[in-house]
Formats: structure tokens, C-alpha cells, sequence
């Protein structure tokens, strides 16, 4: 059956933290909810982490951590804190399971192709520093690589690059799921479906963010999934309150909480729905201008340092792209 995980919007002793522990449920924080924050000029600066609040989780709990990419890109434009910073929290609890650092594809995030096309090779670039980072401290069995992406085909990129990862009995991460359809070319089931063909046998996935009533149509995946998440209780809780004209206190947010939990449960054991065939997408268009081309050719070729660790993942590169490009159409034009 799938594991259904409590995403929880923080550790702090009270009515969500005790109710969860009830439920015996699998729990996922994001380090966004552990981090601590100072003014500093007038700007809301990363300050650390509250390791008091990871106190709170008793080791016995089955917990996984993620690193919190979305709400950072969302919020701050990108990770208030480096790796480094990222595996000193992993490692001052035993997690399950970390997620490793990864560049988030929704379209609030990336808004075309060759936007996606950066944070795939950020996010193959940072799998593997991530990776570097936990072998030094010791907890790299616990690492849980992620994949990401905005086409099945994106996410077979990631897997086909990281495949020193994708061996049997480890967990791999699926990112960019929570505001994603169940159907069409590029929802939730055809990723899940070709994950599902691509990977070798015995690599289960984590589905990050995944909205309960996808849970139907992915019971025929079962072998492969191995987990979900989320924390969509937050938001009922939050229109909840504003119809009510009441505070949105965390004893609220536990009643939804507990609510939505037992729904995902049931659903998860209940029929499993099938979807209708789907028409096969038409290939993307090579760039006929020859400009543009150079511009892709660019875009690859900086991507493709930044996979293999020549340049960092967190490095700004858009203002590299034109001169990288004007330099290729140079080229092409003494060829010609």
C-alpha cells in the first residue's frame, strides 16, 4: 500500500506535532520550517537552524526531510542556505530519508523551455553534490536523489544522468507534483506511468506534494510508489477559518489535518481508477533560426558543466547565455 506522509508546517510542541505522533504517521518537514530568520538592513536574512524544534521529534518517528526548494525559489529567488548548510540539518536527526537539493519546475518557477531545461541540469548538478556532501558526513545511505522536471521525457533526463542512483531498494524523489494535473501528456500519471518503464526493478518513487484524489488513479503503481505526501489540510483549514471568521490556530489545522489523513487512508485502500489512453505528443522543433539555435546550443553546453560540477549549481548564468552564443554563430559563420 502507499504510504501516506504528513508534510507538516512545523515541530513545535502543540496540537499538530502531538496529533501526528497519534496517528503514527510518516512525517516530511521542509527545512523552510526549521530555519530561523533575522532583519538585517531592512531584508529577512537566513540565521540557522532551530535544532530546538527538531528536539521535538522523538527518533522513533519515521521522518523525512526535504530541502525546502520550492518555498525558497517562490519566496527568496533561490536557497537561503548552501549544502553544506542542508547536511548539517540532515545529519542532527535520524531522518529516514533527506531529499537531496533540487530545482523546482513549476511554471510560477519556470516559466518556459529553456528555463526548465536550466534547473533540470541545476538539479543533476546539485544530486551530486548533495551526494558528495553526505558521503563526507556519513549519511549518505539516507539521501533520497530527486528527480525533477516538467515532461515525463525531463524527469527520464534526470534519472538517466543520476543513474548511479537508481539501483534497486533505493527511494528516488519526484519533484514538481503538487500543482500538477492527474491527467494529460504532462500530468501526475504519465510521469508516474513512464517513471514507471524507464527505471530498473526494485527503485521505489516518492511522489512530493501529491493532491488526494490523484491517489485512485496511482493504486496501479503501487510496486513502484512507495510514498506521498502533503500538505494540502493547511489550506482547508485556512478557508475554513476565513468562513468562519476565526482565527487559524493550530488546534484547527490539527482537526484537518487528522481528517484528511484518514480520507487519504481509506482512498489509498480503496478501487483503483484507470485513465483513458493517452495521443502521443508530437516532438519538439529543433530552432530553424540561426541565432536561436545558437542560443540552445549555448544553453545545452552551460547546462552540461553545470551536470558534471565544472560550474557550481547556484551560479547566476543567463548573463554568460548571448556571449556563449555569439561566440557558437561566430564560429558557424567562418564555417559557412
Amino acid at each position: 500500500m502507499i504510504d501516506i506522509a504528513l508534510g507538516l508546517p512545523h515541530l513545535r510542541q502543540g496540537p499538530i506535532l502531538r496529533r501526528a505522533l497519534s496517528l503514527k504517521a510518516t512525517v516530511l518537514v521542509s527545512a523552510s520550517a526549521l530555519a530561523k530568520w533575522q532583519r538585517k538592513d531592512g531584508n529577512r536574512r537566513w540565521a540557522g537552524w532551530d535544532f530546538a524544534q527538531l528536539a521535538n521529534l522523538p527518533a522513533h518517528v519515521d521522518a523525512m526531510l526535504d530541502c525546502g526548494g520550492f518555498t525558497s525559489h517562490v519566496v527568496y529567488g533561490g536557497f537561503p542556505w548552501s549544502i553544506d548548510d542542508y547536511i548539517t540539518l540532515a545529519a542532527a536527526h535520524p531522518f529516514r530519508l533527506f531529499a537531496s537539493f533540487d530545482y523546482p519546475c513549476e511554471a510560477e518557477i519556470a516559466a518556459d523551455r529553456a528555463a526548465v531545461q536550466e534547473r533540470l541540469s541545476r538539479t543533476i548538478g546539485a544530486n551530486r553534490e548533495t551526494r558528495r556532501r553526505a558521503e563526507d558526513a556519513g549519511i549518505a545511505d539516507r539521501l533520497m536523489p530527486v528527480l525533477q522536471g516538467r515532461t515525463p521525457g525531463d524527469y527520464e533526463r534526470c534519472a538517466n544522468a543520476l543513474a548511479w542512483s537508481m539501483t534497486p531498494g533505493r527511494i528516488v524523489g519526484v519533484g514538481s507534483m503538487c500543482r500538477r494535473e492527474v491527467r494529460g501528456p504532462e500530468g501526475l500519471v504519465a510521469v508516474v506511468e513512464h517513471l514507471d518503464h524507464i527505471l530498473p526493478a526494485g527503485v521505489q518513487l516518492h511522489c512530493f506534494g501529491v493532491k488526494g484524489s490523484a491517489l485512485p488513479f496511482l493504486r496501479p503503481f503501487e510496486r513502484r510508489l512507495a510514498s506521498i505526501d502533503s500538505q494540502a489540510y493547511g489550506i482547508a483549514a485556512r478557508h475554513d477559518a476565513l468562513r468562519r471568521a476565526v482565527p487559524k490556530t493550530d488546534a484547527l489545522v490539527a482537526q484537518h489535518m487528522t481528517r484528511w489523513f484518514l480520507r487519504q487512508k481509506r482512498t489509498a485502500c480503496g478501487q483503483a481508477r484507470l485513465l483513458p489512453p493517452r495521443a502521443v505528443p508530437r516532438p519538439e522543433l529543433a530552432p530553424s533560426d540561426s541565432w536561436q539555435a545558437a542560443i540552445a546550443r549555448a544553453r545545452d553546453e552551460i547546462g552540461a558543466l553545470i551536470e558534471t560540477g565544472d560550474l557550481d549549481h547556484d551560479q547566476l548564468t543567463e548573463c554568460w547565455i548571448e556571449q556563449w552564443a555569439a561566440d557558437i554563430y561566430a564560429d558557424r559563420r567562418q564555417a559557412a
